[in-house]
């Protein structure tokens, strides 16, 4: 079952994306209220993305253990 974390990654690589263009549109505005929600949006999608990671490793453990 390997998708078990792709959803969890795709999130992450989704909000990474977003953040990333709220953070430079929010430094090409001086808008600093629009750039740290940039920055959430990019830590949010590191833990999704390391979740994801988590959940894939965890599967791999538990379904050799069978």
């Amino acid at each position: 079952m390997k998708e078990r974390g792709y959803s969890e990654k795709l999130k992450g690589t989704v909000n990474k994306v977003k953040g990333e263009a709220k953070d430079q549109f929010g430094n090409a505005t001086d808008d600093a209220m629009l750039q740290a929600e940039g920055k959430l949006d990019k830590l949010k999608g590191e833990a999704q993305q390391d979740i994801g990671e988590f959940k894939d490793r965890f599967g791999n453990f538990k379904n050799q253990r069978r």
